[in-house]
């Protein structure tokens, strides 16, 4: 095997501090006999490589390579040689992942990512044009794409495009450049490409299911540019620029040099927030513009992010486990890739959100005692207490020591106490108007959350739950214990959480099989072959489109 020493140039510049700069490939190299030019094509494309390295990537002023070291890595593995034509002409392979590029999106990606219009603009010439069908350059820039567009595409199959955080189990780092290459060689070898590129996708039911209703998506809606708009705005005319000319985009508006007055703005604004079951206010405000983006182009995007989610759990999950969803305030068991029941759930606040987390339930208890935090004194009640300590009492609030012992509240000067001075803890007592309910489930995370029962049980009956300090308020709590327990058969029976309860009794539950729960946040899920979309309560989609795919451009195929 020959490794041109060329692909060790950048690494060279990189220790020595040379400021030399790799000569400009030559963009014809015009072969007179077609049996010459893959000799040619070899010779082209360690020279476009290292320009490429010497210029962040690019092979020209249009074109950047985006696996650069891993697409340099086959053409060493390969000495140079042609991946996707032979003597000018296109194996058969090369047209199966153009076509897969242009469909794409049934996988979740968007064509525009892999260079699909060069790729098509070069074809075209190399068919059309006798002259460009002879030059090795072109062959050679051609051959660098399809291969740089299939690495990319694994790449975004297998890991996704989202940064790497606590929560992923998939860590790109891991996969050496010799993994890519082996896939390449692999594709070449079968020529299948949904075969070999379907084996990267997660094995994790809820990503089939969604995938499943993204055929289904695409195939009911058209995709159109349309106006995206960034609220809040600091420029409140470009603001209202944007939106009219998104009204414009919906046929409401005229034009965009018609003039609004307020009192137009105000009929327009209130017309559309009434069509839309939204609260008529005839001002522009959040709910208003997430309907106004609230485009089948955005939901695609939507769908997309939640795919590279599940990109991030485990390869394999668990037989059993949790997963609470908090867009979807749903809490669902599943046993063997099948659920073996769900529950809703309340989660925290915008203001006081539920993390995301992995963790394992190592116990549970019933009838728990609640240890207010800290946070929650100082913003909460400390102030009211200040107020009236008759609020302790309403509450079911004990005051006590560092010793554990109960002190009378009325002995306390309540108006020296501050963050930087409280020398107590706030506890609930235990009972049925405990704000932990009558169960309380616990896993390690760094959060100090927890799921448990609740005394305001009626909130369960709300549409949008995201209303607690945090913490993850179950309401099938007595389905989820028993399942816990439900083969350790030798201390506890079917009845053995009801006598607890019945009894009121304070007990602590363990030496089950841990059992993992997930708490992810999914803003799409595939549902009998339809997408069912939530609100993205704590803005977090909104952030990963606009910090990831706001160049997301539509490439409409014929």
């Amino acid at each position: 095997m020959r490794i041109n020493s060329t692909y060790i140039l950048p690494f060279l510049l990189f220790i020595g501090g040379s400021c030399q700069s790799v000569k400009v490939p030559e963009q014809k190299d015009i072969v007179e006999k077609k049996e010459f030019i893959d000799a040619h094509i070899e010779n082209n494309i360690p020279k476009l490589i290292d320009y490429a390295a010497d210029n962040e990537g690019r092979i020209n002023d249009t074109i950047v390579l985006k696996h650069l070291s891993k697409t340099a890595h086959y053409y060493a593995e390969s000495d140079n040689k042609p991946a996707w034509s032979d003597q000018g002409k296109w194996k058969p392979y090369a047209s199966s992942l153009v076509k897969f590029i242009a469909g794409s999106l049934r996988y979740g990606l968007f064509p525009s990512d892999y260079h699909l219009i060069p790729i098509s603009s070069i074809q075209h010439r190399l068919s059309t044009d006798s002259t460009e069908a002879r030059n090795a350059v072109l062959w050679g820039t051609a051959d660098l794409l399809l291969t740089d567009a299939f690495i990319a595409i694994c790449h975004d199959l297998r890991v996704g495009r989202l940064p790497h955080d606590s929560l992923s189990v998939n860590k790109d780092s891991l996969i050496q450049d010799e993994y890519y290459s082996t896939l390449l060689q692999q594709f070449i070898a079968s020529g299948d490409i949904d075969g070999t590129l379907q084996q990267l996708e997660p094995a994790y039911p809820g990503y089939h299911a969604l995938k499943g209703g993204l055929q289904h998506f695409l195939d009911s809606v058209s995709f159109r540019p349309s106006t995206y708009i960034y609220y809040p705005a600091e420029d409140s005319v470009k603001l209202y620029q944007q939106v009219q000319h998104r009204f414009v985009e919906l046929g409401i508006v005229k034009s965009d040099s018609q003039a609004l007055d307020t009192s137009a703005w105000k009929k327009i604004i209130s017309d559309f927030q009434l069509a839309k079951k939204l609260k008529v206010t005839g001002k522009v405000n959040a709910s208003l513009i997430s309907q106004l983006n609230n485009t089948p182009w955005e939901q695609f995007k939507q769908v997309a992010i939640t795919l590279d989610k599940f990109k991030q759990l485990p390869d394999t999950m668990p037989v059993t486990y949790a997963m609470v969803n908090i867009p979807s305030f749903r809490l669902r068991v599943t046993d063997c890739d099948t659920v073996a029941f769900e529950s809703r759930v309340v989660v925290g606040a915008p203001a006081t959100r539920t993390p995301e987390l992995s963790s394992e339930i190592s116990n549970f208890i019933t009838y728990p005692q609640w240890t207010v935090p800290y946070s929650i004194i100082f913003k909460e009640m400390l102030p009211k207490i200040q107020k009236n300590v008759d609020y302790l009492d309403k509450q079911n609030l004990m005051v006590v020591d560092r010793f554990d012992s109960i002190i009378d509240p009325h002995t306390i000067n309540w108006s020296k106490l501050s963050k930087t001075n409280f020398p107590y803890l706030l506890k609930q007592r235990q009972g049925d108007d405990n704000s932990l309910g009558v169960i309380k489930f616990n896993f390690r995370n760094k959060y100090s959350v927890y799921l448990h029962d609740t005394n305001a049980r009626s909130l369960f009956q709300r549409s949008l739950r995201a209303l607690s300090h945090g913490c993850v308020r179950v309401q099938q709590w007595h389905k989820f214990a028993d399942y816990l327990i439900r083969n350790d058969t030798i201390r506890y029976n079917r009845d053995s959480l009801v006598s607890w309860i019945e009894r009121k009794e304070k007990k602590l539950v363990q030496g089950f099989q841990r059992f993992p729960i997930y708490i992810r946040y999914y803003t799409c899920e595939g549902n009998n072959e339809e997408i069912v979309f939530f609100d993205d309560v704590y803005g977090t989609d909104k952030y990963l489109r606009e910090k990831y795919f706001s160049d997301k451009t539509i490439i409409n195929i014929p």
